[in-house]
């Protein structure tokens, strides 16, 4: 065997080398993606000052399997169809199946409790989108708002959405950097 041979042999054994690696990534990759988390870029402003357009988030899909969503969970879901927004939307929840939500003089009451809701724009007032005012949350269901409650198109809209439909719980915003931080405290307490 001389030199040449010796070197081909050794460029075609990196080559292969360096596609199963590359294989082996795009299957982690792939895996990572369907079900552990993936990221979610923030275009909207109906979770302000929460969230701000163009802040990038890691969307975690593992968790819920084991721990349902809670109220004050932020969730990046498919919309109901029939509503005309861009897709998919992140909101924060507000209660749970077997909840009864209402919002009442501008505040938004969870089975008969007025939430304490600091995390909302300028701390806003909860207003009715249309006339109902009230929501009974069937098994699978999910009462959804925006922080930012003058924009935002969320389950007042659209009313109660199905667990099925979520995507994910937001956990970590990572950019930029300097708004980096875990996003996984309970925002509404009661």
């Amino acid at each position: 065997m001389n030199d040449r041979d010796d070197w081909r042999r050794r460029a075609i054994q990196l080559a292969v080398a360096l596609g199963e690696t590359l294989i082996a990534t795009l299957v982690v990759l792939v895996l990572l993606q369907t079900f552990v988390g993936r990221t979610y870029a923030v275009e909207q402003t109906s979770m302000e000052p929460t969230l701000e357009p163009n802040q990038r988030l890691l969307i975690d899909r593992l968790t819920p399997r084991f721990d349902p969503y809670k109220p004050g969970d932020i969730v990046v879901f498919e919309p109901p169809t029939g509503v005309d927004v861009p897709a998919p939307l992140i909101k924060r929840v507000i209660a749970v199946e077997g909840s009864v939500v209402e919002i009442v003089d501008g505040r938004v009451v969870v089975d008969g409790v007025a939430l304490d809701e600091p995390y909302t724009f300028e701390a806003e007032a909860t207003y009715p989108a249309t006339d109902r005012t009230r929501w009974e949350l069937p098994p699978g269901q999910l009462f959804v708002l925006g922080d930012h409650r003058l924009v935002s198109v969320d389950s007042r809209v659209f009313g109660p959405i199905d667990v099925a439909s979520v995507i994910g719980r937001a956990w970590l915003r990572f950019l930029p950097l300097e708004d980096a931080a875990l996003l996984t405290g309970r925002g509404a307490s009661r």
